[in-house]
């Protein structure tokens, strides 16, 4: 299966990231966050981490990357330095790391960005499947579509997913519900 997710944000010891997210440290932040992601991910499963991985101790958000599984694509995020990006490079379980990425599934057309980005003109007369699909994070909503008003724009950050990766099937679906496609 795919997964997507972003702004985890591993070992950033600064409140306005673990507490809004019902946390009273940024351990147990982290501890539950690797929980949820293995309770859902199993090792063959593709997951695009759409950015900010990390950010402080990079030997420790390193060790919680590695306890991650799924074969995993990140997307560079404001926070991924070039310094934090060779290190990711270095996991077993990171297969690349790239700047943005453009891909089809069941003939669904996606551009992967860690920022939101405008992909689609939104002509309500067009099928799903001839539009362009932005999915994104950076900016820690809790709400998948606070965009939508913009375009075809999905968040997947951990804030609107109560911390766990999100399949791409789900996505397509409630896309689909909420422009009120059949």
């Amino acid at each position: 299966m795919i997964y997507l997710i972003s702004d985890t944000h591993f070992g950033h010891d600064k409140d306005f990231i673990y507490k809004p997210r019902g946390y009273k440290n940024i351990y147990e932040h982290d501890k539950d966050l690797i929980k949820k992601w293995n309770s859902i991910i199993q090792h063959e499963d593709e997951i695009y981490h759409l950015g900010d991985v990390m950010l402080g101790n990079n030997d420790y958000g390193c060790s919680c990357l590695k306890q991650l599984k799924g074969q995993i694509h990140i997307i560079r995020g404001n926070h991924d330095t070039d310094s934090r990006i060779k290190l990711y490079e270095d996991c077993f379980n990171v297969v690349d790391v790239q700047e943005g990425k453009y891909f089809k599934y069941h003939k669904y057309h996606f551009f992967l960005s860690h920022y939101p980005t405008l992909t689609s003109n939104y002509d309500d007369d067009k099928p799903l499947k001839a539009k362009m699909i932005n999915l994104c994070g950076h900016t820690h909503t809790n709400n998948h579509f606070a965009d939508i008003d913009k375009g075809l724009i999905y968040h997947c950050d951990v804030d609107s997913s109560n911390g766990y990766p999100i399949p791409l099937d789900n996505i397509i679906l409630e896309i689909k519900n909420k422009i009120g496609e059949k």
